[in-house]
Order: structure tokens, then C-alpha cells, then sequence
């Protein structure tokens, strides 16, 4: 399991990753003030993941496309395609506790507190490892680690601010 998240943490996924744990923050920061049912929570996430991975899909395709003057080659396709699982499985991460929650695993309301502070946590997690492998001490990148779960954050107490 180390190797896995080692080798990973090497690969160009993390930004995506992140990225995408951001946006499902975002809408499970929006759709908490009125909850739907779990199931419905899932299939906005999951529909949210897909409708993100196909415009980052098509933004990336036409991107290159107008920059090389040249189509996209199937190698190309499937890194974009890698970049766009990630991106995916960022949004919709979340949607694992609200499954459990259509399961009565768990009470809605506490999936979505899950759902916010697994965000946090996998950001924080982002930025400590980015920070160890840069080279910081363990200090260092705690407080590397804290400032980018404060992002996350951020996004929660804009909301709780606003509404």
C-alpha cells in the first residue's frame, strides 16, 4: 500500500485529484443547506464527475488540437483520459458515504460531514506529502499541510458565511 501511494504521489493525477476533490467539496457544501435524499447526492456527484471528466475531455483535445495544428494520437488520448479519471475520481469520492447513507449505514447529515472533512483531509494530505517529498522537515510540511486544508476550509466557511 505505501509503494502504491508513493508511486502515485509521483504522478501528474495529484493536481488532478485535488482539483477534482475541490469541485466535490463545492457542490456538497451547496447541497447541504438543502439536503436531498443520499441517493440523489450520489448521482450529482457521479453525474457532476462525468460532465467535468468530458469537458476536460474536450477542453484538452481541441486545446491540443489548436495548439499543434495536428489531431490528437491515441497515446495523447489516453494520458488526457488519465487526467480525466482522476479529475473524476476526485468529485466523486465523496459519493461513497452517501451510498452507505442510502444503505442506513449512517445518517445523511453525517455523510456530509464525512464528505467535507475527507476533502479537507485528502487536500491536507496532498500538501504535506508535497511538501516531504520537497524536501521540508515534518514541521515544514505540517504547515504546508494546514494551509492547503484551509482551502477547503475556506470553501465551508464562505458558505456557512454567505447562507
Amino acid at each position: 500500500m505505501h509503494a502504491a501511494i508513493e508511486a502515485h504521489l509521483g504522478t501528474r493525477q495529484v493536481s488532478r485529484v485535488i482539483y477534482g476533490a475541490i469541485i466535490g467539496m463545492a457542490v456538497i457544501v451547496v447541497l447541504q443547506d438543502h439536503p436531498p435524499g443520499a441517493a440523489s447526492v450520489v448521482a450529482l456527484l457521479v453525474g457532476t464527475a462525468v460532465a467535468v471528466g468530458l469537458a476536460e475531455l474536450y477542453s484538452e483535445i481541441v486545446g491540443t488540437e489548436t495548439r499543434t495544428h495536428h489531431r490528437v494520437a491515441g497515446e495523447h488520448v489516453r494520458e488526457i483520459l488519465d487526467d480525466v479519471l482522476a479529475v473524476g475520481f476526485g468529485i466523486a469520492f465523496p459519493a461513497v458515504f452517501f451510498v452507505l447513507a442510502a444503505f442506513g449505514a449512517m445518517e445523511v447529515e453525517t455523510a456530509f460531514s464525512l464528505a467535507k472533512w475527507s476533502g479537507i483531509g485528502l487536500i491536507g494530505f496532498y500538501g504535506f506529502s508535497a511538501a516531504r517529498l520537497a524536501g521540508s522537515g515534518v514541521p515544514g510540511a505540517l504547515l504546508q499541510g494546514c494551509a492547503a486544508g484551509a482551502i477547503g476550509a475556506a470553501l465551508i466557511a464562505l458558505k456557512a458565511v454567505v447562507h
